[in-house]
């Protein structure tokens, strides 16, 4: 009896976990940068970070953990369903292709479920640029910041934690 106990509530708590997945994640598009966000003008007027880091996410939750997102324009923590609320609270863009590129991005987000809060996360990245870093520009780098950042939420979406700490920070 008390295998099958066991075995029973492991049951649950993969079923408890998977129920994530179940449902549509809404998440706004695009994400916007945190109200005390010191971010550079040139990032927020040359750059698409804040819909960059959406798409991606959406990409790699449907394809690698098979979570749907939905994108909403405006979005309230008490709507019906899992909703994600994200805000880039830093972007950094230092360098440039002849002395190195320094860049990186940090997204700070809570998950809720029918406004009820269930997992929160802060994740960083930061990029040189890669292979051929001085031959792209600081918007290209920093869109490999939100590629990496969208990938390791997509990931934390499976099975949310509260106070997780992704990317660079983990």
């Amino acid at each position: 009896m008390k295998r099958c106990t066991w075995m029973l509530c492991i049951g649950l708590s993969m079923f408890a976990g998977s129920a994530i997945a179940a449902d549509p994640v809404l998440v706004a598009k695009p994400v916007p940068f945190a109200d005390d966000a010191m971010i550079a003008g040139k990032i927020k007027k040359e750059c698409d970070i804040q819909n960059q880091l959406v798409d991606y996410l959406a990409e790699y939750a449907r394809e690698e953990q098979q979570i749907e997102v939905k994108f909403a324009s405006v979005l309230s923590t008490d709507m019906p369903g899992l909703v994600l609320d994200m805000q880039i609270k830093d972007a950094v863009s230092e360098g440039n292709p002849f002395i190195g590129h320094r860049k990186s991005t940090l997204v700070a987000g809570k998950l809720y479920r029918d406004g009820e809060l269930v997992g929160s996360f802060a994740a960083r990245r930061n990029s040189m640029g890669g292979a051929f870093a001085g031959y792209k520009g600081s918007c290209s780098v920093l869109g490999r910041t939100v590629k990496a950042l969208g990938k390791d939420i997509a990931e934390w979406l499976k099975s949310p934690t509260m106070d997780a700490t992704l990317g660079d920070l983990g």
